[in-house]
């Protein structure tokens, strides 16, 4: 069969001759001559497993990590830079086409930024026993069994240089019945980890876990033991990310862009965009410790921060800084409406995965000249763009962001003026 496109999970999309049925297939592109295999039903059609490529599409590539095809993480290292980054800018085009934008209006979609592997500062580990060990890797694909990471082209090298020394130290300790997760980030002061645990470690495990730190100098271990709150093992220095030109503290598993790189492309284009507004105050909703909020601040604006997360708004509020206030606010419960909006001139919004739905039809309705949203996902943003575009903006602007090389997802940052 001939495959016709590829998915938002970047699984090829095939139909059958025969029955019409919908076939998902992992690891092919558009135009190829395929020999699969049906399996399991899935969503409106099937899932199937590649058993050749008999007609390869010119956009092929030979796949770099040796763990491609096992390990879920990325999906589409068999295809071309070139040709990856034209399929997330389709993606964004797509999803605002659905949502009735038309040609006209998604013609000025850039061309995707696509951010080099080996720049992440932050990843997730799954961890789990097995076969009496342990093993740290990265979730199989469709599937909660984990595949071994001996390496990754993802991280940076000091990330990487970590993996080893964790995958030794997970079988000291007391994993999660189910599995866990060992989160790691590196702030600018040194590595944060988080991992989860099943049970209480004794002391001689405490210890230990204390002399991981020391022996690999991180700032902070925590732990979360059974599913709760991150409590600090051994806190070294302080985990700090530099903002704006200010060191803030980074909470235990709080957000943070996966690469400085991404982060700095994202801060350039809301400077830009705000930069072009009237005077007058920003507000940086969903702001966690300060993405945007610092280097707007930095710029000499007057920002105010509302975040849902109340350990972030700690951390903006302890710099103290003169022009930058910082609230502890649900907007998705709580969205800031015509009184709250009324004072500024400009608004950013980063909202998570789920979008912003509520704020966005605030903004439409009393939201400032200059609206800048920053998006994980392309379906609730192009939802979100709609209900702006619907309240009198017009959208000025929107580049796709690639910080997940060869996986299926792509950031938005979009200029929104009326």
């Amino acid at each position: 069969m001939v495959v016709d496109t590829i998915g938002a999970r970047g699984d090829g999309i095939a139909t059958r001759s025969d029955t019409g049925e919908r076939l998902y297939i992992p690891g092919v592109l558009p135009g190829e001559h395929v020999t699969v295999r049906p399996g399991e039903p899935r969503g409106d059609g099937r899932s199937a497993r590649l058993e050749a490529v008999d007609a390869a599409a010119p956009e092929r590539v030979e796949p770099p990590c040796p763990h491609f095809g096992r390990c879920g993480g990325c999906a589409l290292q068999h295809m071309a830079p070139e040709a990856l980054a034209l399929w997330k800018r389709d993606l964004v085009v797509q999803a605002l086409g659905r949502r009735g934008f038309d040609a006209e209006q998604t013609s000025g979609v850039a061309a995707t930024l696509s951010l080099p592997a080996g720049t992440r500062r932050r990843a997730t580990f799954a961890i789990k026993g097995q076969g009496g060990g342990a093993v740290l890797g990265f979730n199989a694909r469709a599937s909660h069994a984990v595949v071994p990471i001996e390496t990754c082209l993802l991280p940076s090298d000091a990330l990487r240089a970590l993996v080893a020394p964790l995958r030794d130290l997970i079988r000291t300790v007391p994993l999660p019945r189910k599995g866990g997760d060992c989160a790691v980030t590196l702030t600018d002061t040194g590595a944060d980890v988080v991992l989860d645990l099943g049970a209480e470690p004794d002391l001689e495990t405490r210890e230990r876990l204390a002399a991981f730190a020391a022996a690999h100098d991180l700032a902070r271990l925590s732990l979360r033991i059974d599913g709760g709150p991150p409590e600090p093992a051994a806190a070294r220095r302080l985990p700090e990310v530099r903002l704006g030109g200010r060191l803030v503290a980074l909470p235990a598993g709080g957000f943070l862009q996966p690469s400085r790189e991404g982060e700095a492309a994202l801060v350039d284009h809301v400077l830009r965009a705000v930069e072009a507004a009237p005077p007058g105050p920003v507000a940086d909703l969903f702001g966690g410790i300060g993405t945007f909020a610092l280097p707007l601040h930095g710029a000499g604006r007057v920002v105010h921060l509302a975040e849902g997360a109340a350990e972030a708004v700690g951390a903006v509020s302890a710099l103290g800084l003169d022009g930058l206030t910082a609230e502890h606010r649900d907007l998705f419960e709580r969205p800031l409406g015509a009184k709250g909006l009324k004072r500024f001139a400009a608004v950013v919004f980063d909202p998570p995965r789920a979008g912003a739905q509520a704020q966005a039809a605030e903004l439409a309705a009393h939201g400032p000249g200059v609206v800048v949203a920053v998006s994980c996902n392309p379906a609730t943003f192009a939802r979100d763009a709609r209900l702006l575009v619907d309240g009198g903006y017009t959208m000025e602007s929107v580049v796709p962001v690639d910080q997940f090389p060869w996986a299926a997802h792509v950031e938005v940052v979009a200029v929104f003026r009326r």
